[in-house]
């Protein structure tokens, strides 16, 4: 199965038929269980994989719960206040998928009447939504034998198909991936291939480094996203701060903490507040600018 040649044939059914046992026989005696394995209602999966964008599978599903029960469906997430949902979001890290989730249970609310789209083009419409997390929704909600690669999937296809090769971009990985899915049996599949993606995580060499997506995560510490998510977690304490206040929590020169506010301001997280104050958009005394805001986000 291993060195597939670059721009050669594809694996032949032999192949492709060893591959999947290969896959199915891991997925047996290894397969794991998590909340959103247990549903196939679509939103419940389209909140799962906002959350398993970037963040560790054990604090999804320590999280996942606690949250569907809050928001158990997209009009009860539109409905609700940007602080509350950023509020059941803590833990989760890039805060930035909450705002986006946000503003997609809105788009779904108004403009499907808060229904999942089975359809790829309307789901990668939506905010913070590209082909993996499409993909994604496709696969586990609706079983589609979609092509589906993230992380775990790339990791698996790099070490069984091109081993020792690098670097091997998606456009190579791709064609495989679309050869060898369980057109059957497509949910089970991804799932299967995520849990070997995830044993071959453990490999003294790890497959992904072998591929021009990687991206390894940079330090936190003094990050950006260490003084948003300070300022955020203090905003979730108060309704609002002054300057004064967001510079205590931010722990940063007053330039850089500007240019923050301003950013996470731009990106639907904050608004001003008269004279000189910050607060979690949509907060007390701003619904018309929440539904503005909201209306702005259908256009862009």
């Amino acid at each position: 199965m291993g060195n597939h040649a670059e721009g050669g044939p594809l694996p032949d059914a032999s192949d492709i038929r060893k591959f999947r046992r290969l896959v199915w026989k891991h997925f047996r005696s290894r397969g794991r269980m998590f909340p959103w394995r247990e549903t196939q209602d679509p939103f419940a999966i389209l909140v799962s994989e906002y959350m398993l964008q970037q963040t560790q599978v054990s604090r999804v599903a320590e999280k996942f719960p606690a949250f569907l029960a809050r928001f158990p469906d997209a009009a009860t997430l539109a409905a609700a206040p940007l602080r509350e949902v950023l509020a059941a979001w803590q833990g989760l890290g890039y805060n930035r998928r909450a705002v986006s989730l946000h503003r997609a249970a809105s788009i779904l609310v108004t403009e499907r009447g808060g229904v999942v789209p089975d359809d790829r083009d309307a789901l990668l419409a939506l905010p913070g939504v590209g082909p993996s997390t499409a993909g994604g929704v496709l696969a586990f909600a609706f079983n589609r034998p979609v092509v589906l690669l993230e992380t775990n999937i790339r990791r698996v296809f790099l070490h069984h198909f091109f081993p020792g090769r690098q670097p091997v971009p998606d456009r190579k990985i791709l064609p495989l991936v679309a050869a060898t899915v369980d057109r059957e049996r497509p949910r089970e599949w991804y799932w299967a291939l995520m849990d070997l993606g995830a044993e071959l995580r453990r490999l003294p060499e790890n497959p992904n480094r072998r591929s021009p997506a990687y991206r390894p995560q940079p330090p936190f510490h003094g990050s950006d996203r260490q003084i948003r998510g300070r300022i955020l977690r203090a905003l979730l304490r108060e309704e609002t701060m002054d300057s004064r206040g967001a510079a205590e929590a931010a722990g940063c020169a007053p330039g850089r903490l500007d240019r923050i506010v301003a950013e996470m301001e731009a990106e639907g997280f904050l608004e001003r507040t008269p004279p000189g104050g910050i607060r979690i958009r949509g907060g007390k005394g701003s619904g018309q600018q929440a539904s503005s805001s909201r209306q702005r986000t259908r256009t862009l």
